[in-house]
């Protein structure tokens, strides 16, 4: 039996509202820009529902809609962004981002103590862009090793390593913010005055 049209909009209706806030707020961390944000989303809602007949159902919708936003993402966003340099695994392994903390305090627990919500949400947004889409698909929205490397069209194994690496460069980049904000509230402490930028 062939769908009419109005079926087919409101099954892909249906299917899609409950995807729609971890899009957009994927799509957010991906763009770092609400307009791009909003743009992405309605791009990826446009193509999803023109390629809906293809869509198996029964199948996983939230990895199949999340593939054609990564991909919209990737074909019409990075390739005009800079690329940032990212340092090599040697240089990542050499570099010692944790200093010794109070005892029964681990060091993660410590660092995150230390820092807000924004702080996490600017370090994950300055990741680089392949780093990025692994971390936000796997730690934020919580899709497994195997889902990512479908949405991405990459081998697990690169899922992994990437999750690797960003985790990494997210643990470089949240120990110097929080280095930073301690350091700005010992000078306050102290009496020292703090330049504002």
């Amino acid at each position: 039996m062939v769908e009419t049209k109005e079926e087919k909009k409101r099954d892909f209706q249906e299917l899609l509202d409950p995807e729609l806030a971890s899009l957009f707020r994927t799509a957010l961390r991906m763009t770092r820009n609400r307009e791009d944000a909003e743009d992405l989303v309605q791009e990826t809602v446009t193509k999803a529902f023109a390629a809906f007949d293809r869509f198996e159902r029964g199948t996983n919708f939230r990895a199949w809609v999340f593939r054609i936003l990564t991909n919209t993402y990737i074909n019409n966003y990075y390739r005009v962004r800079d690329r940032r340099n990212i340092p090599s695994l040697e240089e990542m392994e050499e570099e010692s981002f944790f200093q010794p903390v109070a005892e029964g305090i681990t060091p993660e627990e410590a660092l995150l103590n230390s820092l807000t919500k924004d702080d996490i949400i600017e370090a994950i947004e300055a990741l680089p862009v392949e780093f990025r889409a692994v971390v936000v698909l796997v730690l934020v929205e919580g899709f497994s090793y195997k889902e990512a490397a479908e949405i991405l069209d990459i081998p697990m194994g690169t899922v992994m390593s990437r999750l690797w690496r960003g985790r990494k460069l997210l643990q470089k980049s949240l120990w110097e913010y929080s280095t930073q904000r301690n350091d700005s509230e010992r000078k306050n402490q102290e009496g020292w005055t703090v330049k504002k930028p």
